[in-house]
């Protein structure tokens, strides 16, 4: 995720992590042992996870300038592959 952030600087794209209503100190294990060059938000109740319907974990929402969900990935996904980064490409456009 932070190959495809860096590779898009100066365009409209941000990426946000959302954990999923996981205790302060698991978070900030994983952050130690894995730093973000973007925000992670906290999910405290799970209020966001039922909003967008994450039926599994990892969950990958692509969101365009109009708010609504373009592009949804359920589990691992390669950030670098040609198909993704044609889909976000197209998004800001």
């Amino acid at each position: 995720m932070d190959r495809l952030r860096s590779s898009l600087k100066g365009k409209p794209f941000e990426i946000l992590a959302v954990n999923l209503a996981e205790p302060l100190s698991r978070i900030e294990k994983f952050v130690d042992t894995m730093p973000l060059g973007f925000p992670l938000l906290r999910d405290r109740d799970g209020a966001a996870g039922k909003a967008w319907k994450a039926k599994l974990l990892p969950s990958s929402f692509l969101i365009g300038r109009d708010g609504k969900i373009h592009y949804v990935a359920y589990g691992e996904i390669d950030w670098t592959s040609d198909a993704v980064r044609a889909r976000v490409a197209e998004l800001l456009q």
